[in-house]
């Protein structure tokens, strides 16, 4: 029996060479056979088409390389959402850059594992390098900016938290009388990413305290009287780009009410981060350094593939409490000698080089090109905002303030906006999002490609509008 060729070392190159022509040979027949962004027939036709294609799932004899990928990477492409189609805009879910694809293919096929230097030299270093950057880019005027590299904005929220219930363990163990203190109280606006309460109950830490936000973003006076009637360590989570809205919080007066009220700030930037690269746009980030831990998200407004998550802190010192030691890949003497220690990197051990991606996307971009996909974004929904508000047979919810859009026919019920929404689906026609705002149910268009046309746009409403009941 041969032993198929492996993809690393000297032989990667010719080994992946004619697997990469099947790779791309499949997406595309698997792209053209779809016909739209997303399989039409609902989920038991897609799920059908993959059994049919995936049984037996271990034969006793396998069919080959160029066999295999052919038809498993035709049959995902086929039954696909795909994000680089401007009629699907449902979730926060990019259409990734062909270069970041492609470093993601580098990534793959080196493999190196940042849990220890000597499985990622070069990796490593460049995670040390862009990190540092990236972190500066949020805290310009920090001692010693820092980020740690994450799965996305779920990974990255937890760290914070985790960090917060540390910071206020350490401060208890410095008071003699007391070994733990009382646990950090988390206090989050209602319309917060739902993360932030999950990482409360991993955490065992107590059930955040929820504030109103009435009008999509934290009400301040309601905030202030709460954390006056708290005690102990807190925790404040604001959010820049809401995931129903896109909305920002007043950073600037949540971290004047934090500072008044002795409490710890931590802002979701997992949807606007990115703005901080738009001279035009990033004003609307302000405040965002004066937070102790700032969450982006470059799978969202960055184009990366996913993952691509990153907890920025001002000062590298705030990491501490990740530290940790296995003796096989962080032997003290060995980092005395000088090799990196990895492992207070992260809570995962095993982590792909996610940060080759990104640095790839910024070298060949730079801050201008990153913008003006930012820009171009913001943009297109700007202009669908005003396609929708010209037509008389749908209503706006608010103007965007990313590129987020709420909308429905004009006096329909909630059952018939949900209806409207599960037909583009099953038909594949379009996939758009649902958002319940105001009490009333809306589709919900997050528009992340930065190519979409006016003819994009009115394609989406005018296959809204032949779906609407008469």
């Amino acid at each position: 029996m041969s032993i198929p060729p492996l993809a690393g070392g000297t032989t990667g190159p010719d080994a992946l060479r004619p697997l990469l022509g099947a790779v791309l040979d499949a997406l595309g027949e698997g792209a053209r056979a779809r016909g739209g962004p997303l399989p039409a027939g609902g989920p038991e036709a897609v799920a059908a088409a993959v059994r049919d294609a995936v049984t037996p799932v271990v034969p006793e004899h396998g069919s080959g390389a160029d066999e295999a990928l052919r038809t498993l990477v035709r049959t995902l492409a086929h039954g696909a959402a795909d994000p680089a189609d401007p009629r699907c805009a449902a979730h926060l879910h990019t259409p990734p850059l062909a270069l970041a694809v492609a470093a993601d293919l580098a990534a793959s096929a080196l493999n190196p594992s940042l849990d220890s230097w000597d499985q990622a030299p070069a990796a490593s270093a460049l995670e040390a390098e862009v990190t540092r950057a990236l972190a500066t880019e949020v805290y310009p005027d920090g001692p010693r900016p820092d980020a740690l590299v994450t799965t996305g904005g779920t990974e990255a929220n937890q760290l914070a938290l985790l960090l917060a219930r540390e910071r206020a363990r350490e401060r208890a163990r410095e008071r003699a009388h007391e070994r733990h203190g009382a646990p950090v109280q988390a206090v989050c606006g209602a319309h917060t990413h739902h993360s932030v309460r999950r990482a409360a109950w991993l955490l065992g830490l107590p059930e955040p305290v929820t504030v109103p936000a009435p009008d999509g973003v934290t009400d301040l006076a309601a905030l202030d009287a709460t954390l006056a009637g708290l005690s102990g360590p807190v925790l404040v989570t604001a959010t820049a780009g809401t995931t129903d809205t896109g909305r920002i919080d007043p950073l600037p007066a949540i971290a004047d009410l934090c500072d008044r009220h002795g409490a710890a700030l931590h802002i979701d930037a997992a949807y606007g981060g990115p703005l901080l690269f738009s001279t035009r746009h990033r004003q609307l980030l302000g405040g965002l350094d004066r937070a102790q831990s700032v969450t982006l998200d470059l799978h969202k407004l960055g184009w990366q593939p996913v993952a691509a998550g990153l907890l920025a802190v001002p000062d590298a010192a705030l990491l501490a409490p990740l530290a940790h030691t296995a003796d096989y890949l962080n032997a003290d003497d060995d980092t005395e000698a000088g090799l990196p220690d990895l492992l207070g990197r992260s809570l995962r051990t095993t982590r792909r080089p996610d940060i080759l991606k990104i640095a790839v996307t910024f070298r060949a971009l730079g801050r201008s090109g990153l913008a003006g996909l930012v820009d171009g974004t913001i943009a297109a929904a700007r202009d669908f905002a005003d396609i929708v508000e010209k037509h008389p047979a749908l209503e706006l919810f608010e103007r965007p303030t990313l590129s987020t859009v709420l909308f429905r026919p004009r006096g329909a019920s909630d059952d018939t906006v949900a209806g409207i929404r599960r037909t583009l689906l099953h038909q594949g026609s379009a996939v758009l999002g649902r958002a319940r705002a105001a009490d009333r149910l809306w589709l919900k268009a997050t528009l992340l490609n930065p190519h979409a046309t006016p003819g994009d746009l009115d394609t989406l409403i005018a296959l809204v509008e032949g779906s609407t009941p008469r």
